[in-house]
């Protein structure tokens, strides 16, 4: 029997707002992922270790601080240093367009607005883990 897809949501830096991140927490667990919550104020380090450790397919970063530009590279590094390239690093928050695609470019998943509907997130997350992780 294959395991559930386990996903590590993260709130990084000093954003103190996590009722976002805990409303996509319980979507994916509703639809049958296993999901670690950080909890506030994580460093790009505490979720890399935290995610090597829970052996995740996938992080979520929720990020409303204008950081964006900062943490996502921050922890794309980290992930290469601890050889963890088929893990999604993904999220969502006040990220404008712009910065999405350059992330992206950079090698971060799809960047999720305030809005988006919950299932597209769910079928992304799936989509990846079902071609990167061997599911």
């Amino acid at each position: 029997m294959k395991r559930p897809i386990r996903v590590l949501i993260a709130k990084v830096g000093l954003d103190g707002h996590d009722r976002g991140a805990k409303v996509i927490a319980s979507f994916l667990r509703d639809a049958g992922m296993e999901v670690i919550y950080t909890g506030l104020r994580q460093t790009p380090e505490m979720v890399v270790n935290a995610a090597l450790q829970e052996d995740v397919d996938a992080i979520g970063v929720s990020i409303l601080s204008g950081a964006h530009m900062t943490v996502f590279p921050k922890i794309m590094t980290l992930m290469k240093e601890k050889g963890m390239n088929d893990v999604l690093l993904t999220g969502g928050g006040i990220i404008p367009d712009a910065d999405m695609k350059k992330l992206n470019e950079q090698g971060v998943g799809q960047l999720f607005p305030p809005g988006t509907d919950t299932k597209v997130i769910v079928d992304y997350i799936t989509d990846y883990v079902k071609t990167h992780r061997n599911f």
